[in-house]
């Protein structure tokens, strides 16, 4: 292996430099709104009825990007989102009806761009709230710049905050106080409703275990039972909704839980998922608005005798076509990306063909990253987290090439980790492999974590979905042959903070562990500099006999597609 040292290491102190200079530049307020009267008419304000305005996994994503669909079996990508777009369109539905309109957010606002990392999350305060939201919930990357700038951001960011999950925790006990209030009450259109939060009780295995430190979480089930009594019986809510960030198979898991019985609507987030019509479970409906700023959610009620009558849900695409940008909200997305803008639209490589992250099993994206560490580091195995965030990147269709800049490069890896190596014998892979596979696809939800398939390079796995856990596998290649289940691998992936120094990527027990003083932000510029343009595509690294290569969700059973 090469001798790597520590010369690409970012130096701390121009870290720091960059995240005061955006603080600095985060708080002007200029310029004024435009109202978009461009969407289709819904009917007229009433006394019975109330609307929900919807967003979730913005992920930082402040601009028009483009955006992911699935049609036809091809996809098809067109510009969607951007927060002064998204602000035109939340202005014009909340003028329709202002007295008897509730916005809430799911979860991962703080974290998923350069501007948000570079930050901590300050820089997105001001735009947060100039939404003017009325609740919000914790998600499960919050946590990412740890407990105590999450609760600094969370603090700053205007609306109420819930979370019946998160809970206080010392290295001695727990101090037995949630850090979030459990729930929230609203009168509205004549009825009390309320709604309970919940975020994924998994956060410390899914990221680093340092960002969650001082947290504890707990499922749902063990105290929503007892909470939608007291909205109930003793608040009189006539109407319970959960908020919850724990991925769809999760939620719809919890929506044939008796433990929920008596919510109405579960309102989802995590896993990106685009619910366009609710899932009916046996106890709750169950509804998730995407991603990246791309959807708005818009679930309107109406209302007899405190009562849930009916309902009407839509997913609208957050078009600028439609909805042309706030003035003032734009104003205040060029203040906080000013510091950084520089440095961020430099070109650092070319595809020539999409970049992106929607499937479960293998991504064009990631074989990008796990590509470039196996060309670094020259291991048998290069590995990358089956991360979900990143919005995709399309090939211009006149040029049939894509700028990768240094902004994408930060949604595609918002946390730049050190690379990190070790040796692994070929049956701990196999059974690695089995647990990760366990972790996308087990049969019991609450078992799922909200990512996808684990990604890699140097290696090809085919398995099994629907077998029991532990016996998905069937046949696993490494260079090319059969894997050895004596024999040792070396593998490079990225440090997780706060694992122990004998983990990589959740591979336990791995042999002469070392980190290479390398962050991987400068091992994908140093690849892209030397082979650009790159192609990267789906190769059949991962491969299911019950399922195709471009699965989009983990959700099986139900009429649910993702498009």
């Amino acid at each position: 292996m090469p001798d790597t040292g520590n010369k690409n290491q970012v130096p701390e102190s121009r870290r720091d430099f960059l995240k005061k200079a955006a603080l600095a530049g985060a708080g002007t307020v200029m310029g004024t709104g435009i109202i978009a009267a461009s969407s289709k008419a819904i009917p007229g304000a009433a006394n019975n009825r109330f609307s929900i305005l919807i967003t979730a996994d913005i992920h930082a994503q402040l601009n028009t990007h483009d955006e992911f669909f699935w049609e036809d079996g091809k996809a098809v990508y067109r510009k969607r989102g951007g927060l002064a777009v998204l602000k035109t369109m939340i202005t014009h539905f909340r003028k329709q009806d202002p007295a008897n309109t509730i916005l809430i957010d799911g979860g991962d606002y703080f974290h998923g761009s350069a501007v948000a990392s570079l930050t901590e999350g300050e820089a997105l305060i001001p735009l947060i709230n100039e939404f003017q939201y009325d609740l919000l919930l914790p998600g499960n990357w919050e946590v990412v710049y740890k407990k105590k700038k999450m609760l600094y951001d969370m603090g700053h960011a205007q609306g109420a905050k819930i979370c019946a999950n998160m809970w206080h925790k010392t290295k001695d006990a727990d101090d037995g106080e949630l850090i979030f209030p459990p729930y929230w009450i609203k009168n509205i259109a004549g009825t009390k409703i309320g709604f309970i939060g919940y975020t994924d009780h998994l956060i410390p295995k899914r990221q680093s275990p340092a960002y969650s430190e001082g947290i504890r979480f707990e499922h749902a089930e063990e105290n929503v039972a007892r909470y939608i009594r007291r909205l109930k019986e003793t608040e009189g809510c006539g109407i319970i909704f959960l908020v919850t960030h724990m991925g769809l198979a999760q939620q719809v898991g919890l929506a044939n839980n008796s433990a929920v019985e008596g919510v109405d609507f579960i309102i989802g987030a995590d896993t990106h998922e685009r619910v366009r019509v609710p899932i009916q479970g046996k106890y709750a409906k169950v509804i998730e608005c995407g991603a990246f700023g791309s959807f708005l959610g818009k679930l309107d009620i109406e209302v007899a005798d405190g009562k849930m009558k009916s309902f009407q849900y839509q997913l609208l695409d957050v078009d600028p076509a439609l909805y042309p940008p706030d003035r003032k909200m734009q104003t205040l997305v060029y203040q906080a990306m000013a510091p950084f803008q520089k440095d961020l639209s430099r070109v650092i490589g070319i595809s020539s063909t999409p970049l992106v992250r929607y499937f479960v099993m293998e991504t064009p994206m990631d074989n990008l990253i796990t590509d470039a560490i196996l060309w670094k580091f020259k291991p048998d195995i290069a590995l990358s987290n089956g991360f979900r965030f990143c919005q995709p990147l399309a090939v211009d269709s006149k040029t049939g090439k894509a700028n990768i800049t240094k902004e994408f490069l930060w949604n595609m890896l918002p946390v730049d980790s050190e690379a990190k190596t070790g040796w692994v014998k070929g049956k701990q892979l196999q059974e690695w492999l089995e647990k990760e596979l366990q972790n996308a696809f087990a049969k019991d939800p609450s078992k799922r974590f909200g990512g996808w398939f684990v990604r890699f390079a140097g290696m090809e796995v085919n398995f099994t979905i629907g077998k029991e856990n532990g016996k998905r596998v069937n046949e696993v290649k490494i260079n090319g042959a059969a894997l050895d289940p004596e024999k040792l691998y070396s593998v490079v992936a990225c440090e997780r903070e706060g694992d122990p120094d004998d983990t990589i990527c959740r591979i336990e027990k791995i042999k002469d562990p070392k980190r290479l003083g390398v962050l991987m932000h400068n091992v994908i510029e140093e690849y892209l500099a030397a082979h650009s343009p790159v192609s990267p595509r789906l190769e059949n690294r991962a491969t299911a006999t019950d399922q195709p290569p471009t699965l989009l969700t983990q959700l099986q059973g139900t009429t649910y597609e993702f498009r």
